[in-house]
């Protein structure tokens, strides 16, 4: 199995992971003109899956070192699979959640609660289970980061009605997203043995580890995003009908892109984990929030008609956003 050498390229390939987990929602943004969200989901989990196969299929069984893709999966203990499984629930629940909150109460809410949350927990969680870098540098990051995330929301929020009142319905759904994506990461990392090269008795390699979280995603669609396909938190209901009859290739292929490239980033997150630390890894990918912001600022000219003042809040972000990455990054170093 492929394994990276060097923390050096293992940030590379955080990096990675930020843009990935930044874009696959304009998928999503192509996808949902034409059919709802919880349809084009379906596509997306499966997606996921599909590229966590072909990663286990491909990298996973390349090399002399490691374990190989298969015999991974058949050595791998009831623990292992029960947490990766868990992780992958926990994933699409909150997910749902963030995607609700920002329906209903719009993205200067949702990603400053939901993910800001996901950002601080997921980092103190997996730092404490594995303490790996400088703990003054690595916090002194996120918390940057967090701030940049609040730049972002105030920018946002210069784009909306500023009487409309925020429903406090979307507050909640965000604060639970927030809590539920801090802890995914951990519950995957715990079934992974901490040596790729020389991995243990009865824990996954990355690989295996990722294919598994990937099927937990896809079988607890059937009812986290059946609630939300029958009785949705905002919008109208749909059906499992309507997959079939609104559905065209293009919109397929449209989600199964999305879920692909969300779990390329995903993928690498873990592989890189072994040179980085988890904390490392997983607050790097959750610095997604600033490419998503730079796709709007750059790409949908989501700002072109922003009122004045607002540009300055959106330079503080990204300033913050990379002093923010550079103190993640060095923290490892010391």
């Amino acid at each position: 199995m492929y394994i990276p050498q060097s923390y050096a390229l293992a940030v590379s390939l955080c990096f990675i992971t930020m843009l990935c987990w930044g874009s696959w929602a304009n998928t999503q943004k192509l996808a949902t003109k034409e059919w709802p969200f919880q349809l084009f989901y379906w596509d997306y989990a499966i997606g996921i899956v599909l590229m966590s196969l072909l990663f286990g299929l491909t990298l996973g069984s390349y090399g002399e070192e490691g374990r190989s893709f298969f015999a991974d999966l058949s050595q791998a203990n009831t623990e292992a699979y029960v947490s990766a499984l868990i992780g992958g629930i926990i994933f699409n629940f909150a997910n749902i959640l963030i995607v609700a909150a920002i329906n209903i109460a719009g993205m200067a809410v949702a990603f400053p609660i939901g993910i800001g949350l996901a950002l601080v927990i997921g980092v103190v969680v997996n730092y404490i289970a594995t303490p790996v870098g400088n703990p003054m540098l690595l916090f002194a990051g996120v918390v940057l980061i967090v701030i940049a995330i609040l730049f972002d929301a105030i920018a946002y929020r210069k784009l909306s009605d500023s009487e409309k009142k925020t429903p406090i319905r979307g507050i909640i759904l965000s604060i639970l997203g927030g809590i539920a994506m801090g802890f995914f990461y951990r519950f995957v990392a715990s079934s992974m043995s901490t040596d790729f090269a020389n991995p243990e008795v009865g824990k996954f390699t990355p690989y295996g580890a990722t294919f598994i979280f990937s099927i937990g995603i896809l079988v607890s669609n059937f009812l986290w995003n059946s609630i939300a396909m029958y009785k949705p938190f905002s919008g109208g209901s749909t059906n499992y009908g309507a997959y079939f009859k609104m559905g065209t290739p293009r919109l397929h292929l449209i989600g199964l892109l999305g879920g692909a490239i969300w779990c390329i980033g995903n993928s690498l997150s873990f592989i890189a984990s072994e040179q980085a630390g988890y904390a490392i890894s997983y607050g790097l990918g959750q610095g997604a929030t600033m490419v998503a912001a730079a796709w709007g600022v750059f790409i949908w000219k989501e700002f072109a008609s922003a009122p004045k003042g607002t540009n300055k809040f959106i330079n503080l972000m990204f300033l913050s956003f990379i002093v923010g990455l550079v103190l993640i990054i060095v923290a490892r170093l010391n």
